[in-house]
């Protein structure tokens, strides 16, 4: 196996990949790269068992061939050198050489035959779209995937995808985000949940432009540029997300969005560690926010400006949740739709863009008092 490639083409392509290489492999094989030159390119293969990414990066092939190469020690050295042609040759007990005008440089390689095969998706249902749309979905719910092992249905995001358009939802129990999009459409109603590492990597490997999604029983393949990702989905029955979002919301904020997101951030420095809570005091045009820390004997207190349409109303919510839900709203300002103190609260954009639905929903915390 013989083949020249670029230094800056092969390390923009081994880290598009190396993401799903195991911090910790059960298999030693899982730690390596599978390397295939055919043809004018060169196919990457990574793989942790659950997901698997493939890239292509231009080369010009001498002789064609396969290697599994050490994934992280081929990385530190291409991050070492300059943009420079490399040339790798392999001989057949998988001694990879390579050499550059800087010198030259051997790893120990292993049997492709070894690597992992990956899913064919041949048989999966397959939709057309732009890798922007489908980067904003999951950026703007990602961040409320729950972490917890023993609710794995809530360990990624569910993707509903039909004819009238595309619905993204993700939860963890005390936070909901829902995001609806009427651009992404699909013939065949589609339902999966797709697991939050996969979507991480999915973030950050998609290119701009057109991107392919194709979705089996047990897989999803999402294909863009040079890229192409294959995970396993969540076999679980996602829970009921409509049926908890209140519907008779009669008190209405409409505020800055970055006033009130500053201003959560600050005040929630004085709340306890233990417990986050800060609370929201509202009144017909301002709004107060309230933090307190009796352990610590310290407390912190802002007022803004605001809209609203209500009776006054003292809620308390987790400052993390609601920084982070502010923090993906997007939007000049923001819209709060409350019923209740003991209710879920809602945010919205107060505008939103063409073709685009977003909901927030954030349980609230007890307070202690009302004072």
């Amino acid at each position: 196996m013989k083949f020249q490639v670029n230094s800056n083409e092969l390390n923009r392509g081994l880290s598009t990949v190396i993401g799903a290489v195991p911090a910790k492999a059960t298999l030693p094989i899982l730690e390596t790269i599978l390397f295939e030159a055919e043809g004018g390119e060169l196919k990457l293969t990574a793989t942790d068992l659950e997901i698997s990414m493939v890239g292509v990066v231009p080369a010009m092939i001498e002789e064609e061939g396969s290697v599994a190469i050490p994934a992280k020690r081929l990385l530190d050295i291409l991050k070492q050198l300059p943009n420079i042609p490399i040339f790798f040759e392999v001989d057949d007990s998988h001694q990879v050489t390579f050499t550059t005008d800087k010198g030259k440089y051997k790893l120990m390689g292993e049997e492709p035959q070894d690597y992992p095969g990956i899913p064919d998706m041949l048989k999966g249902d397959t939709l057309e779209t732009e890798a922007e749309l489908l980067k904003s979905a999951i950026q703007h719910t990602m961040f409320a995937v729950s972490s917890d092992d023993l609710r794995p249905a809530m360990m990624g995001v569910f993707f509903k995808i039909g004819p009238g358009g595309s619905t993204f939802v993700a939860t963890d129990g005390h936070r909901l985000v829902k995001f609806e999009n009427e651009n992404l459409t699909s013939e065949k109603e589609l339902s999966f949940i797709v697991p939050d590492k996969a979507l991480q990597l999915m973030s950050k490997s998609l290119g701009d432009g057109a991107c392919s999604i194709s979705v089996s029983d047990k897989h999803i393949q999402i294909s863009s540029d040079h890229v192409t990702m294959i995970t396993r989905l969540i076999n679980e029955q996602y829970p009921n997300y409509d049926s908890v979002i209140p519907r008779d919301n009669d008190k209405i904020l409409l505020a800055d969005r970055d006033q009130v997101l500053s201003t959560v951030k600050r005040v929630s420095v004085f709340s306890s560690v233990t417990t986050r809570q800060i609370r929201l005091q509202i009144a017909a045009d301002k709004l107060t926010i309230r933090a307190e820390d009796l352990d610590m004997s310290s407390e912190a207190k802002e007022t803004i400006s605001c809209e609203y349409n209500g009776e006054d109303m003292e809620i308390g919510f987790n400052s993390r949740y609601l920084a982070d839900m502010l923090s993906n709203l997007g939007g000049k300002e923001a819209k709060f739709e409350f019923s209740t103190p003991n209710r879920a609260g809602i945010i919205k954009p107060a505008e939103e863009a063409e073709g685009e639905r977003m909901l927030m929903l954030v349980m609230p915390v007890m307070l202690n008092n009302y004072s």
